[in-house]
């Protein structure tokens, strides 16, 4: 290859060992400073408060506070709502593995072997007595290494100490704010009902994923969720009225006739018509329900032929019967405005019982309508892929 090819590949291949070493620099850890104060605060507090009660037991060994209980401190303090930080995988994961390294120092001569042998074997322990503490294979190394040949030593001081270091955290989350244990609940209604998986759904993917997470599966679906619903207050929460309404809606005025009011009804299969007047300002709303009034409904035969009467001209200048949209409209319309955010109508759809709002500008001038099949479509818009 010549010096030419050489130099023309080496920016893409600069490019690459860069990116490649930046995979080593970790994304920020996203909490505030007094969530990081509490944590490191949290983590001297139950250390100081271990060793102290540790140096009041007698021990032999002269052993009264074993090193990875230090790690165990951070998961308490810093993560206490990991799976890894709980009371039993505090306890269990530190005790058990130091059992484990106990036995193989007594059964494997190799110290090298012993120590390799303990740390697997106090993982593949931990997994199905569902105890998996990141710590207990720390535990279980400093077993073989300070060469533990009693089995004393996983109760005074590794479980002495991971005893004291969970009470510690129970007292201290608790007064701080942080639930623990961190019993799993069933996740809070976000309020979406549009969200796109389930639990199933979700079941699916971490058995697919296959792999551990330093989550509660419950925290994680609620996490999803939260970010389900924040996309969806992005996506709906900004659109404003007059990105989703119907424009140009078919209106009639006050004197328009009832036969031409049905008749538009039906031909373009709407159930309402905004009344306006000559400037186009709303003056009353003309639904079916509004023409269904004036039908006698409690005889259930012959509907059509009253409806018939109903919008069919008398050809007299005085009648009771009503012959203009402006005599059966009604009066009091809820409206909104053409700057008005979509989601403050949610409620008036959902639980007003409204079909249709018309909208109007800021001259009070019809310059649209929202119907429920306007709404549905702007929610599609907001959650779809």
């Amino acid at each position: 290859m010549d010096r030419t090819a050489v130099e023309q590949r080496a920016p893409g291949g600069l490019a690459v060992i860069r990116h490649w070493i930046s995979t080593f620099w970790p994304a920020p850890v996203l909490v505030d400073t007094r969530e990081r104060a509490r944590a490191f605060a949290g983590a001297g507090i139950g250390i100081l408060l271990t060793a102290w009660l540790g140096l009041l037991l007698p021990d032999p060994a002269g052993l009264w506070l074993v090193a990875p209980l230090g790690a165990s401190a951070v998961l308490v303090f810093a993560v206490p709502a990991s799976p890894l930080a709980q009371p039993w995988s505090v306890i269990g994961g530190n005790t058990i593995s130091a059992l484990v390294g106990i036995a193989c120092v007594l059964l494997i001569p190799d110290q090298r072997l012993a120590a390799a042998a303990a740390v697997a074997l106090a993982i593949a322990l931990m997994f199905p007595l569902r105890c998996l503490h990141p710590p207990g294979g720390a535990s279980a190394l400093f077993a073989v290494l300070s060469h533990q040949t009693e089995f004393s030593f996983a109760l005074t001081p590794v479980l002495f100490n991971s005893v004291v270091l969970v009470l510690a955290g129970i007292v201290y989350n608790s007064l701080t704010g942080r639930r623990y244990p961190h019993v799993q609940l069933s996740p809070a209604s976000t309020g979406l009902l549009l969200s796109r998986f389930t639990s199933s759904d979700l079941d699916t993917a971490l058995a697919h994923y296959n792999q551990v997470l330093d989550v509660s599966r419950d925290d994680l679906e609620e996490l999803l969720h939260h970010a389900e619903l924040a996309a969806y207050h992005r996506n709906l929460g900004e659109l404003r009225c007059s990105d989703v309404m119907s424009t140009q809606p078919i209106a009639v005025e006050f004197g328009t006739t009832l036969r031409q009011a049905w008749a538009l009804l039906r031909e373009h299969r709407i159930k309402a018509l905004p009344v306006i007047d000559k400037s186009r300002r709303l003056v009353g709303i003309v639904t079916v329900a509004d023409f269904m009034r004036h039908v006698d409904l409690d005889a259930h035969d012959e509907i059509g032929a009253r409806l018939r009467s109903l919008v069919k001209l008398s050809g007299l200048t005085h009648s009771d019967k009503p012959e203009v949209v402006g005599q059966i409209m009604t009066r009091q319309v809820r409206v909104a405005s053409d700057d008005r955010h979509v989601m403050e109508l949610m409620p008036l759809f959902s639980d007003g019982g409204h079909h249709h709002i018309p909208i109007i500008d800021a001259q009070n001038r019809l310059v649209g309508i929202i119907t429920q099949t306007d709404l549905m479509r702007a929610l599609y818009k907001a959650v779809r892929p």
